[in-house]
């Protein structure tokens, strides 16, 4: 699998840390291989969550062609809000 990165998914990894949220390019790798949960109700686009600490997940989206996934952006999310139950 290949992981490439579109330049608004490298530039949030900054925008993110500015607002006192770090999240890693291997967080975001992680959650494309091993996702808790998928969300296909955007397709052609995909979503992976997994969680990111107690209050939060972590959801990419991404685009899947062959063994490409390139990641469009990427954010923090509620777990109350996008965890099924």
């Amino acid at each position: 699998m290949i992981v490439r990165f579109t330049k608004h998914a490298q530039e949030k990894f900054s925008l993110l840390r500015r607002h006192g949220v770090s999240i890693t390019a291997t967080q975001v790798t992680v959650a494309l291989e091993k996702p808790d949960f998928i969300d296909y109700s955007h397709l052609p686009l995909l979503i992976a969550q997994i969680g990111f600490d107690a209050h939060r997940v972590l959801r990419v989206v991404y685009r899947q062609e062959g063994n490409v996934m390139t990641v469009i952006t990427f954010y923090p999310g509620r777990r109350k809000q996008y965890e099924k139950k």
